[in-house]
């Protein structure tokens, strides 16, 4: 088990928004799709959170940094945002 502040993309805002939602592990974290999380945090946390939160929460599902996101990933996870909307 590791700390999810670990991950690439988690400060202390969003593992705080994770353990609100009751995100504590890396393996829970990782069990969830990024937009289920996403979701989650805005229905439940806090319901402003950005894209670029959302774009966090996908490169440290799959573990780099948001600007090693293809144009691709961030144009998918841009349409669900705005579906949110």
């Amino acid at each position: 088990m590791t700390e999810l502040s670990n991950l690439p993309n988690i400060g202390k805002v969003l593992e705080e928004n994770l353990r609100k939602i009751g995100v504590t592990t890396e393996e829970q974290f990782k069990e969830k799709g990024t937009e289920q999380i996403f979701f989650e945090i805005r229905q439940k946390v806090d319901s402003g959170a950005c894209l670029h939160m959302l774009y966090g929460i996908e490169g440290a599902r799959k573990g780099k940094p948001v600007q090693a996101l293809s144009k691709e990933e961030k144009e998918k996870l841009k349409q669900f945002y705005r579906s949110l909307c």
